[in-house]
């Protein structure tokens, strides 16, 4: 498979989560700044303007030390302590880094909230239905990742919803509401509007969440899952 196959725009950006990063309505970005040593790679950088509709890269900041960089600002902002430096208006937006979802009683099918690359603060609602006659709980399983697949994704919490009306499945419906905080702290609730049966759960930065390696290795993996290399025609197929 030859180095175009590699470097197919819409395969490439999609390896590399740009996919999820704007869509075609959204306004370009004021400043486009290349982060890492592999930005250099001419092709990426002609990729880059081709996806941001030729708008010119920034290179007055080098690539290697551009983490280090944003790092010392975010410290000015949070310290107060910006001198002569004009800080004051730049503001640094964390995102989620990999989806959040549920899954339903022992489907093992990943039911995406908040999609992976979202904005946080943020708080997102999604509207499960019952699976079963008659049935009064639900089982409701908090995970991360990137795979429909549950079973492949880190699992979170869990907790129940009790006291649901009985009727025919796929009547009673529940409400499950993903919020994220500015600090990461998420918390999901599920409420039965007609009865009123609420419960919730909170979880935080420490409780069960992936390590910067550990996020990237997930994403890496459910991305292989999801591809698979047509080497005969020179190409990548997405295999979903």
């Amino acid at each position: 498979m030859g180095v175009d196959a590699i470097f197919h725009p819409n395969t490439f950006l999609w390896w590399v989560g740009f996919d999820s990063t704007r869509s075609e309505p959204d306004p370009l970005p004021s400043l486009i700044v290349l982060v890492g040593g592999s930005t250099r790679i001419p092709k990426v950088q002609n990729m880059l303007r081709e996806f941001f509709n030729g708008k010119e890269l920034c290179r007055t900041i080098n690539p290697d030390e551009a983490i280090a960089y944003g790092a010392a600002i975010q410290a000015s902002i949070l310290s107060g302590n910006i001198g002569d430096v004009k800080v004051g208006d730049m503001v640094l937006l964390y995102v989620t880094p990999l989806s959040l979802g549920v899954e339903t009683m022992d489907a093992h099918v990943m039911s995406f909230v908040i999609p992976r690359n979202t904005t946080i603060p943020v708080k997102r609602t999604k509207n499960l239905v019952t699976l079963y006659d008659n049935q009064i709980a639900m089982s409701l399983n908090v995970f991360e990742g990137e795979s429909l697949c549950t079973k492949d994704n880190n699992l979170l919490s869990k907790f129940e919803l009790l006291g649901l009306p009985p009727a025919p499945k796929g009547v009673t419906s529940v409400d499950v509401t993903f919020e994220i905080d500015a600090n990461g702290v998420l918390k999901v609730s599920a409420i039965e509007k007609t009865t009123g049966s609420t419960n919730s759960i909170i979880i935080t930065n420490h409780s069960g969440r992936l390590h910067k390696e550990e996020i990237e290795r997930m994403a890496k993996r459910s991305k292989r899952k999801r591809t698979a290399p047509a080497e005969q025609h020179g190409q990548w197929i997405n295999i979903d």
